[in-house]
């Protein structure tokens, strides 16, 4: 890619985070009747000002706005991420025993008690941001008490791995899935993709040592136990054992985790671990392209053997895909890699931003056309993939440059 083409990509990616994502949260994620933010909007910019508040949508806009604030220093992203972690605190935060609750009514009160572990994770996550972007001591010790709250209550010392749900007091759940669309097993790679992630931006600020073993495991889980070699695919469900109980993969979880991987062993600064996170992480990028990338430039779902089998496209997938295209370029310096990014992106320009109601639509059908009964807003609908896929991308391009 040229540099003229490379600055283009760039001007086109800051305009759609700064005047048209950003914009939108900005405008329309406050619920000013209840406090927090709203719970779900429609498509078409309908709130229902009824619609429970997920410790997701509401643990992914603390790390949005801090995000921002670290790029753009936008009064409004401090004040608004000053309200998630005020949220936070006051309504899903469990005074008694710690950790955050699953889901709470539009006025706040517990509809759901559970500790999933994939929800810490991501107060981990964005506390860990919120401490980077403004130095909250208090985001610190709460991420802190979280990582304990985990190691303790969900790491299975015997298999490796964590456990994926804990009741309120922390005792093991019966029903472990995630959400209903999930398998009820006892381990998943969707959840130790996120803490993961989590521990790699809480090992940025707290170089601890009990920390650093457990993301050195997660990095060593995922190479022996999550990753297939022969295929190139992440398995999705397992056992207690890590026994396999599931065959399908997801383009846009194969792709997020091959950068994902990298930053996790860039920050352990382990020459033979990174060396290993590399060469999976090409190993998933070269698949994703080969196998998920349409010639339309947008990313397929979901496969099976070898075969698509759900060909539609949705908004996080194509946002993560660029990231890991431009990861794999740095890593191969294979051009199909930098140009399969640009056809993402162009993919995503002219198919997913919804000019008129604003963010970007849910899912595109493979004819191109928008899913119109999907949210543009919802306990899963963030900014967090967008948003944070732009502010990669232009760190990635710069450093290109």
């Amino acid at each position: 890619m040229p540099p003229e083409s490379q600055r283009i990509f760039a001007d086109a990616v800051r305009c759609e985070l700064n005047e048209h994502l950003l914009a939108f949260w900005l405008d329309h994620a406050v619920d000013e009747a209840r406090g927090g933010f709203i719970g779900q909007m429609s498509n078409d910019g309908t709130v229902d000002p009824q619609a429970p508040k997920g410790l997701i949508l509401n643990a992914r806009l603390l790390w949005t706005f801090s995000a921002a604030y670290r790029f753009n220093e936008d009064p409004r992203c401090r004040e608004l991420a000053e309200r998630a972690i005020g949220y936070l605190e006051q309504h899903f935060w469990d005074a008694t025993n710690g950790g955050a609750f699953w889901l709470l009514d539009c006025a706040g009160h517990v509809l759901d008690d559970k500790k999933k572990i994939y929800g810490q994770a991501f107060c981990i996550y964005a506390l860990a941001e919120q401490y980077q972007a403004f130095g909250t001591g208090a985001a610190l010790q709460h991420a802190q008490q979280l990582f304990n709250l985990i190691e303790i209550h969900s790491r299975d010392r015997k298999d490796g791995g964590y456990i994926e749900v804990c009741n309120r007091d922390w005792s093991p759940a019966e029903d472990s899935r995630l959400s209903d669309k999930d398998m009820d097993t006892q381990k998943s790679m969707n959840n130790h993709l996120h803490l993961l992630e989590a521990y790699t931006n809480l090992y940025r600020i707290w170089p601890d040592a009990a920390l650093r073993e457990g993301l050195a495991e997660l990095l060593d889980l995922f190479e022996r136990r999550i990753a297939d070699p022969d295929t190139g695919h992440l398995h999705h469900f397992f056992d207690s054992a890590w026994q396999r109980q599931s065959a399908d993969y997801t383009f846009g979880h194969d792709i997020e985790a091959s950068w994902l991987l990298c930053e996790a062993a860039k920050v352990l600064g382990d020459a033979e671990l990174t060396s290993r996170a590399q060469q999976l992480a090409l190993r998933l990028a070269q698949t994703t392209l080969a196998e998920g990338l349409d010639q339309d430039g947008g990313l397929f779902y979901a496969g099976q053997t070898g075969e698509i089998t759900d060909p539609n496209r949705e908004w996080w997938p194509q946002a993560e895909a660029i990231v890991g295209f431009l990861n794999a370029y740095a890593l191969a310096k294979d051009e199909a890699f930098l140009d399969a990014a640009q056809q993402t992106w162009d993919y995503i320009e002219k198919h997913f931003i919804d000019e008129e109601h604003g963010e970007w639509f849910w899912r595109v059908r493979p004819d191109g056309t928008p899913d119109p009964d999907e949210p543009k807003v919802s306990q899963w609908k963030s900014p967090y993939h967008n948003v944070r896929a732009c502010l990669e991308i232009l760190r990635r391009l710069a450093q290109l440059a």
